[in-house]
């Protein structure tokens, strides 16, 4: 008998959505090549910027939100595109007017967005999406582009009159920062992306990542995930590694769960369900014996990014970073200050995620064919109500939890006995080299 094991678990790794990777390494998507994709998106996305220099700024109207431009840029060349080597297409940008005034909003110039996404090569991540998407990072490490399907674009623009005004009241929030919506269209082909804020950077070491939705059925990271050098890990997986939860000082968590409990709200009055919260934890202590410090690679410092209120803790306090103190090479801005139960000094990054998932008539029947054999409470697809207060509660009371104040004066005190060991060893190594050397 021949085994089909292997060869089925190749297949599944090198096919994924419509993400296709061929013998040769060459990834594809809906049949193009991403190096293709990426590189007349960027000519799409420079000539729609551009363009809208000459559209006065105004305030946003009505009919903003449902304007669709649409430009051909045929191999050529004509007098609004330039020639390029690839195949001819057609380039739509949604809304462009309404998407000025979200990026107006963080404070991003036109001029900067279009020099971060047009002006280098973007870099692939290469761990694609659940769904086979495709992202991209650009070189500043600021924006995520990335490939959505036709059913999440089209929810996305009848969800754009709520989210200006969600926006417009409160500009800090954890919600996805959504600054454009896109079409490529090439062969009979349409790939729709988004850009976005990057919640990661990818200059900082991310010692733990989790996808969380507040269930429990399947909501453990396979063997093939856990085997990547920078896995996402579950539910199950946190509740594991972190049984205490991540610990926060009253200020920090105070302001987390005030901001966290009005984005869920936020979302439930779209009915919208099964989004996540992407938290990427980075330990200080771990980073510090491991002498990550010396590597780190800060890119942008934080006081030059392009968008504001674009990090964790941006998003949840006015703060631009903890204190002045802590601006050094070795203290990486823009994380919510923690401890883990070890008493580890951590920053976490996080976000909301995937909230493009409306609770439409196939996830109502998902769920029910599910609740026929388990516990359609643990199941992550669920009515948005519920979805909502289990997400809440499984953040407020299992992943985040508020620091005794005795406790967070002992692990000051640890915190500061560490920092002058590392010191003392520090001018230890410096006296011996040198003594060497004469």
């Amino acid at each position: 008998m021949i085994s089909s094991g292997p060869t089925s678990k190749s297949m599944r790794d090198r096919k994924l959505g419509h993400r296709r990777v061929n013998e040769a390494g060459v990834v594809t998507y809906k049949k193009k090549p991403t190096s293709e994709l990426m590189a007349a998106i960027q000519l799409g996305m420079g000539q729609s910027i551009g363009g809208l220099s000459s559209i006065t700024e105004r305030d946003v109207l009505m009919q903003d939100f449902v304007v669709v431009q649409s430009v051909f840029f045929p191999k050529e060349g004509s007098n609004m595109t330039p020639a390029h080597l690839y195949s001819d297409f057609r380039f739509k940008t949604y809304a462009p007017v309404a998407f000025r005034y979200f990026r107006d909003v963080f404070k991003i110039r036109e001029d900067d967005f279009m020099m971060s996404l047009c002006d280098e090569p973007l870099q692939e991540l290469s761990n694609p999406g659940a769904s086979g998407s495709i992202f991209y990072i650009t070189q500043d490490d600021e924006f995520i582009i990335k490939t959505v399907q036709h059913k999440e674009a089209d929810f996305l623009t009848k969800l754009l009159p709520g989210y200006f005004m969600n926006l417009s009241q409160n500009p800090r929030t954890l919600l996805p920062k959504y600054y454009g919506l896109f079409c490529y269209q090439c062969g009979g082909k349409n790939i729709r992306f988004t850009v976005m804020n990057n919640l990661l950077p990818s200059g900082i070491k991310m010692h733990e990542k989790y996808d969380l939705k507040g269930s429990t059925y399947k909501r453990k990271a396979s063997k093939s995930e856990r085997a990547k050098s920078n896995p996402t890990l579950k539910d199950l997986d946190f509740n594991e590694n972190h049984p205490e939860g991540v610990l926060m000082e009253k200020e920090y968590y105070d302001a987390l769960i005030k901001t966290l409990n009005r984005d869920i709200r936020v979302l439930e009055s779209f009915k919208i369900m099964d989004f996540s919260l992407l938290v990427g934890i980075h330990n200080l202590d771990l980073a510090a014996r491991e002498k990550a410090n010396v590597s780190l690679q800060r890119g942008k410092s934080f006081k030059t990014r392009l968008a504001q209120f674009s990090t964790a803790l941006e998003s949840i306090t006015a703060k631009a970073d903890i204190d002045d103190e802590n601006e050094d090479e070795n203290f990486p801005p823009g994380g919510i200050p923690a401890r883990n139960s070890r008493g580890d000094r951590l920053l976490i990054y996080l976000g909301i995620i995937d909230i493009l998932q409306f609770y439409r008539l196939k996830k109502r029947i998902e769920h029910q064919l599910k609740s026929l054999v388990i516990d359609g409470d643990t199941i992550s697809v669920h009515r948005p109500a519920y979805y909502a207060q289990r997400f809440a509660a499984y953040c407020a009371n299992r992943v985040f939890k508020k620091m005794p104040v005795q406790l967070g004066i002992v692990f000051a005190y640890l915190s500061q006995q560490f920092i002058n060991t590392c010191i003392y060893h520090r001018n230890l190594l410096i006296l011996v080299f040198i003594t060497a050397i004469y």
